[in-house]
């Protein structure tokens, strides 16, 4: 079990350890103090809360949640650093059970070393895993700091949440990040500053711009394009515009991004913005995200955001799913584009929605109405001989398909068609079709066709 406070250039917890000569870029640029922590003003900047504990060492557990790159990890073991606690960093995709209850074990056996137990990617461990460290962080045995790219909401125990004070880093500007790769570049010790290339400040912005708030796939990036440059050189943009041509965008398909991008792209077609629609689409495409996944939400968006305005919607969405299992990627993109184009232009109704809502209201808050005589399946003998059926008037054989005839024991109104697109026309003749209904339930006589 490795510690925070052992040998430079260890990874505690992780392994021997690794040289500083061979550690990558990102590494032996980790800032070591709480001063050389880059961005996060809200959290870190003046009059904020967490130095001052941090200074007088009266923090307790912590989770850490962000983007990749953001300086999660980077904060744990800087706070550890700060208040010289004995700090046990583990990884929760390489630990398990055991290794937790053997760290456990060693810090209520030494209480004085006021172990701060890091662990990253705390998501990953299960329930019973996390609930193995409810009763040391409750009694202090231990303080935890846990990180975490997933919403704790989502994945961490709400027990351990309750016994733990939630921070949320947000992506790193774009002038802080580039800040760093011009501090990074000029380091001769830790940067790279013996190799001698430089940059100009646009192309350290355009670095940035790429890294979209992760320090760490910045600093990698850097470190890949400068060490591809003639020493006593520059980066040229050229050179950076090779290396972007290869990127992949920031997208965590398992997590936030994948709810986050889906929740954007269907309140953009909700909200008629093609644009904006067709953006998030791109965004979820070129992230990896399954082509099946957003046409299942184009099916959902064409009945609960255009419904009877256009039901078109609903046809197209779903030869557009049908299109994504026939032709995959990459030509499955143009069925899903033009889904998404006609249904942000489309007018919107969510009548059919409400209407649903409210009929399952009316079950849930009455006693369960019983279906008419005349309306019960008759086609069993034995049914006919109850009287399953008896006097229902075939609607097809009347003016307009109105009988007359009640279909519910007590009538209700939950159907509030709006005026948008096809809609208006449906709601003048509902409108019709109820006075006409209530015409013949005050005594008129509705006759067949001839």
């Amino acid at each position: 079990m490795a510690r925070g406070s052992e040998e430079e250039g260890a990874l505690p917890g992780l392994g021997d350890p690794v040289s500083p000569a061979r550690q990558p870029l990102a590494a032996r640029m980790r800032p070591r103090r709480l001063s050389e922590v880059v961005g996060h003003r809200a959290l870190l900047g003046e009059g904020a809360l967490l130095p001052r504990l941090i200074k007088g060492d009266a923090f307790g557990s912590l989770i850490l949640y962000g983007p990749p790159g953001c300086g999660k990890t980077t904060l744990a073991e800087v706070i550890a650093a700060e208040t010289g606690s004995t700090a046990v960093r583990v990884n929760a995709v390489l630990s398990g059970a055991a290794e937790l209850r053997d760290i456990l074990q060693e810090a209520r056996r030494h209480p004085g070393r006021r172990t701060l137990l890091v662990i990253d990617e705390i998501h990953r461990f299960n329930k019973a895993q996390q609930d193995l460290l409810l009763p040391d962080v409750e009694s202090g045995a231990v303080r935890l700091i846990g990180c975490t790219t997933h919403n704790p909401g989502h994945h961490v125990n709400p027990a351990l949440l309750s016994r733990s004070h939630l921070l949320r880093l947000e992506p790193l500007g774009r002038e802080e990040v580039a800040g760093f790769l011009a501090l990074a570049l000029s380091d001769p010790e830790r940067g790279l500053g013996k190799i001698r290339v430089g940059a100009d400040p646009e192309v350290l912005g355009m670095l940035a711009d790429l890294a979209e708030g992760d320090l760490r796939r910045a600093l990698n990036a850097l470190e890949t394009v400068a060490l591809a440059t003639p020493v006593g050189s520059g980066i040229t943009l050229e050179s950076l515009r090779r290396y972007a041509s290869e990127r992949r965008i920031r997208f965590d398909d398992g997590g936030d991004d994948h709810y986050d991008t889906a929740s954007a792209f269907i309140k953009s077609i909700r909200g008629s913005d093609p644009d904006a629609a067709l953006y998030w689409l791109a965004v979820m495409l070129e992230g990896g995200e399954d082509p099946r996944f957003i046409a299942r939400r184009l099916v959902i968006a064409a009945s609960e955001d255009v419904g009877l305005a256009d039901s078109r919607g609903l046809g197209l969405a779903v030869a557009a799913y049908q299109a994504c299992e026939l032709l995959g990627l990459p030509e499955a993109e143009y069925p899903l584009a033009h889904a998404t184009l006609f249904l942000a232009l489309a007018p919107k109704s969510n009548s059919a929605t409400l209407a649903l809502a409210s009929a399952r209201e009316a079950v849930r808050s009455s006693p369960r109405q019983e279906v008419p005589l005349h309306l019960r399946d008759g086609h069993a003998a034995a049914a006919r001989r109850l009287g399953n059926g008896a006097g229902y008037l075939y609607a097809h054989g009347f003016p307009e398909n109105v009988t007359g005839q009640p279909h519910l024991q007590r009538p209700l109104e939950l159907f509030a068609p709006g005026q948008a697109g096809a809609e208006a026309q449906l709601a003048e003749r509902l409108a019709r079709l109820r006075r006409l209904r209530a015409e013949l339930a005050q005594g008129g006589e509705a006759r067949p066709r001839k």
